[in-house]
């Protein structure tokens, strides 16, 4: 596991007083995102180790031909998943889905918006969607990912969706955006962590997705 900026790409540096502070150039002090090389077994009992009480959320069962692509960890702040695999009608679809504490802008970074948390957005209106998160019911809105000055390509790749769950900020975070047609039958998202024997039949591998 290394350590990185939870906000930006930037390279992070130890603060020499003390083993647990990290520097960003860009955002100054911050608690590092802790994410593998690759995506292996071994390097997700490191991840959940790590994450000790924080969940770690994956779609459960997952879809035959769907694997864990990349995941990380900011200790006590907030974790993240991807899933990656074959859909029928938008061929290969990455799914991120992101757990945190409010202003950590994890989920942010992975969403592409401008501020650290969803916004105004959350709570106007019907929900676009809902997921099960451990079992229960949790509405989710669409995130607007257009900066309002101008339009890129980048912009209209993905959706993105954003609720509360379980006390934390959710983000769901789909590419290609077309593939949110996947989430009109709710998906059941479960805390990996409390799996037990059967976290070994979770498939790993594949190249992490760009974000």
């Amino acid at each position: 596991m290394t350590p990185g900026c939870p906000r930006c790409p930037t390279p992070v540096a130890p603060i020499k007083e003390t083993d647990a502070s990290w520097s960003c150039p860009e955002h100054g002090l911050v608690a590092p995102l802790w994410r593998p090389a690759e995506s292996s077994y071994d390097e997700f009992a490191a991840h959940l180790e790590l994450a000790d009480a924080l969940p770690t959320y994956v779609p459960w069962p997952l879809s035959p031909g769907w694997r864990v692509t990349d995941f990380g960890v900011v200790e006590r702040k907030a974790t993240y998943t991807c899933v990656s695999g074959p859909s029928e009608l938008d061929g290969p679809v990455d799914l991120f889905i992101v757990s945190e504490e409010p202003s950590t802008g994890l989920g942010s970074r992975c969403a592409g918006t401008l501020h650290d948390d969803p916004g105004a957005e959350i709570g106007d209106g019907p929900p676009a969607s809902k997921v099960r998160l451990d079992g229960q019911p949790v509405p989710l809105w669409l995130v607007s990912t257009c900066d309002g000055v101008g339009e890129a390509a980048s912009e209209w790749d993905r959706s993105v969706l954003a609720g509360e769950g379980a006390g934390r900020w959710l983000w769901l975070v789909i590419r290609p955006a077309s593939a949110l047609l996947l989430l009109r039958d709710p998906w059941l998202l479960r805390d990996v962590s409390t799996l037990g024997p059967a976290l070994v039949e979770l498939p790993f591998g594949g190249a992490a997705p760009p974000w």
